[in-house]
Formats: structure tokens, C-alpha cells, sequence
């Protein structure tokens, strides 16, 4: 079974009269991984996808969903995919992967219907393409490793690149995940915008009753949103991106827009934030 729900963008201006549950029902991306179903959000923003796949055990077919309008799901469009779960596999095209936790895919534009198997739980990303680029399985003995931050600052943590210009090519998806260091609570500081592209969170590996209090809004018109395990959230280009944890947690951030230039960021130092 595949679901699809359709976020519309919204002006920054009808942001900052949100209240809680706005900011939630049109930010927040919930209930992503259910055993048998693949969810999408397809969203207005660079008209980036994000969703999960959880075949339990059995196997999940994303072939054409009704919004792009497509013959396939990839006809125009790349994809990456994460697994945060237990082995799985996936196929497309008449190749497959065999994918461990933590593992990337990527695969280019037209590689046709996409077979999810096993007790992986797979985290789905995808961004319109303009040409089509091998697919590639990236592990994460592969990824690009920097460590950032510092204890003094409470954000101490290992930022792994996979699908990103210094290790393969793409269309306009960037994507990588960063886990933070134990006694470390900040995922990003000072926050950033970056108005050539948009950005998806995706929160994971916290326990169940932990939470990512996520910073989003106008550098001088912030707001926030407290993020339970295994949620997501979409970012538009015009909000900053931030957030604290109790204890440890991994986000996955995923991107599309106008470059693959992962130092485009525009900083906001605390100072300047309200």
C-alpha cells in the first residue's frame, strides 16, 4: 500500500501567525514508517518528497503515485534512500543492493519501480532531475567524515556525507546524517538559512520518550516544535534550522535547490536570533 499527502509551501509572512498545531500540521511530517505501507510527503517545496518504506519482512513496490503525473516514480526524478532499521534489500532497474543500517542509496533518474524487501525500515528522498546519474550504493565506510563543534559548546558531533559532490554525483539531492557525541545536545549552532534550497530533518535513534526541540521561523521571527523519534521535518528555504535534544539522536538532512553546495549556508549568530 502506498499513501501520499501533498504539503502546499507557505509564505513566511502566514507563519508567524501560526499556533502550535499549524506549525505541526504543515512542518511536521508523523507516522512515516508503518510495517506494510510505503508514506509519502510530497511537498511545494523544489517539489522534494520525503517518506519511508517498511516492508516487515515482506516487499513494497513504489511504481507511480498519482502527483507527478509520471508513467514511473523516478521517470524525472532521483532518489535516496536511507536505511535506519535491520537488513533489507532494494531493487530497481534490474540491479539490487543489499543495504545494512545506516547504508545510502542513490538512484538516477528513470531507474523505474522500486522493490523494498526484508526488516529494513527505509527513509525516502527524492528531488526532481534533469539528467540521469548511475546508481550507487554508499555505506557508510564510504561516506565523507568531518567532526564539528565542541564540548564547551554542547555540539560535538560526526556529520557523514554520502550523496554530496565530494563523493558522488548528482542532480540537485544532497544528502548525509549527523549523529551528535554523548553529552553533546545541539544539532547546528549558530543556525543557518540557505534561500537557493529547501531542507528535510529527519530525526532518529532517540528513545521513546526523548525529544528534538527543533528551532524553524525567520531568524527574528522564531518558532519551535518538539520532534519525537522517527519524525520529520521540512524545512523551507526561508527558515533557520536547529534544534537541542535529550540525549543522543541522529538527524538525516536531505536537500534540493538551486546547487549541491553544501558550505552555502547563510549564518545567524545567536545574537541575532529572537
Amino acid at each position: 500500500m502506498t499513501h501520499v499527502e501533498t504539503r502546499h509551501a507557505i509564505h513566511q509572512d502566514h507563519a508567524k501567525g501560526m499556533d502550535t498545531d499549524e506549525l505541526r500540521r504543515h512542518f511536521l511530517a508523523e507516522g512515516l514508517f508503518t510495517e506494510g505501507e510505503i508514506r509519502l510527503v510530497y511537498t511545494h517545496y523544489d517539489r522534494f518528497v520525503v517518506g519511508g518504506a517498511v516492508p516487515a519482512g515482506g516487499s513494497l513496490t513504489l511504481d507511480r503515485i498519482e502527483e507527478t503525473k509520471t508513467d514511473t516514480f523516478l521517470e524525472r526524478r532521483e532518489m535516496g534512500i536511507v536505511n535506519i532499521g535491520d537488513a533489507g534489500r532494494v531493487e530497481a532497474g534490474g540491479d539490487g543492493w543489499d543495504m545494512e543500517k545506516g547504508d545510502v542509496l542513490y538512484l538516477g533518474m528513470g531507474s523505474g519501480a522500486v522493490t523494498f524487501s526484508g526488516h529494513g525500515r527505509f527513509y525516502i528522498t527524492s528531488a526532481p532531475a534533469h539528467r540521469t546519474f548511475p546508481s550507487r550504493l554508499i555505506t557508510v565506510g564510504e561516506a565523507k567524515e568531518v567532526k564539528m563543534g565542541a564540548d564547551e559548546t554542547s555540539n560535538k558531533r560526526t556529520i557523514r556525507q554520502f550523496i554530496h559532490p565530494l563523493v558522488m554525483e548528482s542532480c540537485q539531492l544532497v544528502l548525509g546524517y549527523t549523529t551528535l557525541e554523548d553529552g553533546s545536545v545541539w544539532n547546528t549552532m549558530p543556525a543557518h538559512v540557505h534561500d537557493r534550497r529547501m531542507e528535510a530533518y529527519l530525526y532518529h535513534g532517540m528513545d521513546e520518550e526523548s525529544r528534538v526541540l527543533h528551532l524553524m521561523g525567520e531568524p527574528t521571527q522564531t518558532r519551535h516544535m518538539f520532534v519525537a523519534n522517527e519524525q520529520a521535518v521540512i524545512s523551507p528555504p526561508w527558515s533557520i534550522h536547529s534544534g537541542a535534544g535529550i540525549g543522543g539522536y541522529t538527524f538525516i538532512w536531505a536537500m534540493a535547490g538551486d546547487n549541491v553546495d553544501y558550505t552555502d549556508m547563510d549564518f545567524c549568530q545567536p545574537k541575532d536570533l529572537k
